[in-house]
């Protein structure tokens, strides 16, 4: 790889393999020696397709998630076994996979900038913004570069848009679905939110079993099924479908929402 090759976004490989590297050493005791990481379906990751996947996960942190679906991913695809043991499959990561992220979240501090050159497609979220409601029109450009991402490799998303969980999938998601045609695979992940603050740049609690959960390719009709059915088909897949909240307890729930605002509040 030449030193100076680029993406389709303009950024620089050689410069964008090293900050992999680095932000990989740097989280790897997060997830090995802080809490332990259990993975499911490394070999699955390993039967994809170079380009136009479309992994779509529910969201617990705004940037543990995504970083240990990076550690998982490499991982897999270097060979190892439901394992991030040895962090030697990082030496060579997977440069076109991106993550879908907010821009104003993207934009808030030089370690952010950093995260993002290593990967994010940063968009404008419709429905929230400076932790305002608000409802503006979809960017067409940030439809665009995810198509862009996916026609490059690997996309990431988290189509609730929130770590709150059980909440409404955006259906901007099914409509991206449609127009792009990628293979679309579920990730269920668990243990974050209790290991890590809401940023998910500082380790609160030691010990926790976290979760990663990698299912196979969904079975979409792109032409004939229904913004409606995709979003469900989403939902049950990645575990946020409405009927979970009947095997959990009202106690429970509780006690999760208690805990996000009590979140919110440290990082505000």
């Amino acid at each position: 790889m030449g030193l100076f090759k680029k993406n389709p976004f303009g950024h620089n490989l050689f410069l964008k393999k090293w900050l992999i590297r680095i932000l990989a050493l740097l989280s790897h005791q997060r997830y090995k020696r802080f809490n332990t990481l259990d993975i499911e379906g490394s070999e699955i990751i390993r039967d994809l397709p170079d380009t136009k996947v479309l992994f779509v996960s529910n969201h617990q942190t705004y940037f543990a998630d995504v970083v240990a679906m990076f550690h998982v991913f490499n991982a897999s695809l270097s060979g190892r076994e439901d394992s991030i043991k040895n962090l030697g499959y990082i030496w060579q990561p997977k440069l076109n996979m991106y993550y879908v992220a907010a821009a104003e979240t993207m934009k808030k501090s030089l370690l952010t900038k950093i995260l993002a050159y290593a990967g994010s497609i940063s968009v404008q979220r419709t429905w929230r913004s400076e932790g305002q409601d608000v409802n503006r029109q979809v960017k067409m450009s940030d439809i665009s570069n995810i198509g862009i991402a996916l026609d490059d490799g690997w996309v990431i998303t988290f189509p609730q848009g929130t770590t709150t969980p059980w909440k409404p999938l955006r259906k901007g998601t099914a409509h991206i679905i449609k127009k792009y045609k990628p293979l679309v695979v579920p990730v269920v992940i668990d243990g974050f939110r209790r290991s890590f603050d809401k940023k998910g740049l500082r380790v609160k609690k030691k010990g926790i079993l976290q979760s990663m959960v990698i299912k196979e390719p969904l079975d979409i009709d792109y032409e004939n099924e229904s913004t409606e059915s995709i979003i469900e088909k989403l939902e049950y897949a990645i575990e946020q479908h409405p009927s979970f909240l009947k095997v959990i307890s009202e106690k429970e729930l509780l006690a999760y929402e208690e805990e996000n605002k009590k979140r919110k509040w440290r990082n505000d």
